[in-house]
């Protein structure tokens, strides 16, 4: 079914908006999938907030110019599917990962992230990028280290000493 000018312009104005805010996009072929492998990878997306959509690629690369995702106009060659992050860069590339082992005809074609374009092959260093969680967590782990290991330094001086009275103490007692 043809679509009316009216509908181009939501649809260009729709993605665009989408991409301003997204963090990261991955784009992906996906010829030969069935309807219900392309539910589940839906319903994967969904619940990762991840914002999937099939766009025709006239109105994808209108729809991109003058985002950070204009880089990625020369992916735009055959059926595309793309995949906005909106909350964890990764989210998008973790779900087309494991949804690529398990359907062969699946092909991730290109990803885009702050206004570079990444090839296929870097996808596993998107997926393996930490959530928002991960991040945080590690960053406290390395703010705490070095009071942690201050205060176990001072501790050891005072335990120390009483290991040494303790030593003493038993060797009195034996003798």
């Amino acid at each position: 079914m043809a679509l009316r000018l009216d509908d181009k312009k939501a649809i260009v104005a729709d993605v665009n908006e989408t991409a301003a805010s997204a963090l990261s996009l991955v784009i992906a072929d996906a010829r030969g999938c069935t309807v219900s492998e392309m539910t589940e990878l839906r319903k994967a997306a969904r619940e990762a907030q991840v914002d999937m959509r099939v766009v025709r690629n006239t109105l994808a690369k209108l729809a991109l110019k003058g985002t950070d995702y204009e880089c990625a106009e020369e992916a735009f060659k055959g059926p595309s599917l793309l995949a906005f992050s909106m909350e964890d860069p990764g989210a998008a590339a973790r779900i087309f990962k494991d949804f690529a082992k398990e359907n062969d005809e699946f092909e991730v074609k290109a990803l885009a992230v702050s206004g570079q374009l990444l090839g296929p092959e870097q996808l596993d260093v998107l997926a393996k990028l930490p959530t928002r969680d991960q991040a945080l967590s590690m960053l406290m782990s390395v703010m705490k280290a070095p009071t942690t290991k201050l205060v176990q330094t001072m501790n050891e001086v005072p335990g120390k000493l009483v290991r040494t009275l303790a030593a003493v103490r038993d060797q009195k007692e034996a003798a």
